[in-house]
Order: C-alpha cells, then structure tokens, then sequence
C-alpha cells in the first residue's frame, strides 16, 4: 500500500497501458481519476477499482481541451482534496494501414539481409500524418502538466510521471517520424520540467516504453505474417513484447517516495 492516502490522475486510462497503471495504483492504495475518452470503458473501470476498495472519478476528458483538463483537476480536488500524482499516458499511437505498411517496411529492412536504399518514409509523408500527433501526444501532456502543478506546488509535494516511448530516444519506430518527435518532445519536457519544480519535492520522470501488448498491439500482431511477427521479435532481445503489468509496476513504483529519482527517462524496452 505504498501509495495510501495518495490521489492519481492517470489519462488514457480506459484500456491497455492506463487501464494497467490505475488498477496497480488503486491496488497500492491510491484513489483514482480516470481520464479517457472512452466513456462505455470507464464505467468497468470505476467498477474494478471499487472493486479494491478505492474511490475512482471517471473523467470523459480529451486531453487536448485545455478548459476540460482545468475542470478535470478542479473536480479531482474538489472530490479528494488534493491531487498527489499525476501519469499523462494519454497518446494516439501509429494504427492506421498506411502506419502499419511502413511499420512492417521498416522492421523488415531491419531484420532481412537488403541493399541499403531510402525508404522513401520521411519524404512520402502529409502534412496530416505530421501534424496529427501533436494536439494529444505534447500540448495534452503540457495541459496536464500545467494544471496538476498548480496544485502540487502549493502543497510541495508530487509526482509526475510521463509516458514516453523507445521511439523517442532511438529510431525504433522510423517507420513513423511524427509520433517518434512527438515523444522526444515528452522525453525532454519531463527533463526541464524535473528541473524546474524539485525545489517544491515534486519528482518528474519518464517511461519511454518499448512494445507494450495493448489490445490495439495485439489485434497488429493477430494480422501480422509469422515474417512479420519474426522481424519484430528479432527486433527485442528478450524476444517478446511487454505485458502492460510489466511497466505499471514501474509507474507506481515512480509515484511513491522511496527512491531518489527525477528529471530521469527510464526505458523498460526488453534490451532494444
């Protein structure tokens, strides 16, 4: 019950990695705001986490409304008193087929003996495939940010942990130079942000994650070819992808207060 007594904001909360960080905080002790945009979601969610004996808010909240995330955390502290953590997992991830051609393109001229060429990714894409990212991946995690300071650094005191990916601090995901900048952004916002509030003992860090096995990551795989899949897992040393428990553990682990860690981007990522 390392986070007893604590009050968690998770976005994106309503399946696959967020669902996995707000049931492992509830079962450490904290209660929950849960944000997604996915209402019909929320509503089991609300229910698993009563379920552990903690309270839960559900917020039918896009990230990149900026009035909406303000009344988010004016609800969360008019409910709970006060908001201790905060995990800004919300994203949109490359899913569409466009994104999934270039995505298998790219694993496998990774993984397959080729003549060295250009893969014509950067210089094909829209200005829609570019600016897509941005709304939700940085000024939803920047929105967040802002509004949960304004709470935490009264108290002194928070957590703050940002979900970033193995795309932004490698070329993993070439296959998609929109979203891997989009997460750079987040790797870099957690490290001036860190900088700017440890005087007020709120800890800022980021998980840049490596596969992780949401639904969406799965239904990828259930269409993949076995040389599909084969590229990918030749791509992970450990030979596998990530179970969404693997990186909560490490979320909750990040909201508590034994550890000396901030401004830090820690990439769980099975050796990629």
């Amino acid at each position: 019950m390392a986070l007893s007594g604590k009050t968690a904001v998770v976005t994106g909360a309503g399946q696959g990695l967020g669902r996995a960080i707000a049931l492992s905080m509830a079962q450490a002790g904290a209660d929950i705001v849960a944000c997604d945009i996915q209402t019909d979601k929320l509503a089991d969610l609300t229910d698993q986490i009563h379920a552990l004996g903690r309270e839960c808010l559900a917020a039918p909240v896009d990230v990149a409304d900026r009035p909406a995330v303000d009344q988010m955390f004016a609800d969360a502290v008019d409910r709970f008193g006060a908001v201790h953590i905060l995990v800004n997992n919300a994203a949109i991830v490359p899913t569409s087929p466009a994104e999934e051609a270039r995505r298998n393109l790219h694993y496998a001229y990774l993984t397959t003996p080729t003549e060295r060429r250009s893969l014509g990714i950067t210089s094909g894409l829209t200005d829609e495939d570019w600016l897509k990212w941005w709304d939700v991946n940085v000024h939803g995690v920047f929105y967040c940010t802002r509004a949960a300071l304004r709470y935490m650094e009264p108290q002194h005191y928070g957590r703050i942990i940002n979900i970033s990916s193995v795309a932004g601090i490698s070329a993993a995901s070439a296959h998609s130079p929109g979203y891997s900048a989009t997460k750079a952004a987040v790797a870099n916002l957690t490290k001036t942000v860190a900088l700017d509030v440890a005087g007020a003992d709120i800890l800022v860090n980021a998980i840049a994650c490596g596969a992780v096995l949401t639904p969406l990551f799965q239904a990828y795989l259930d269409r993949a070819t076995p040389e599909q899949t084969n590229s990918l897992y030749q791509l992970i040393p450990l030979g596998r992808v990530g179970a969404p428990e693997e990186y909560a553990s490490l979320a909750v682990y990040l909201a508590g207060d034994d550890h000396y860690l901030t401004g830090q981007i820690i990439s769980p990522n099975g050796g990629w």
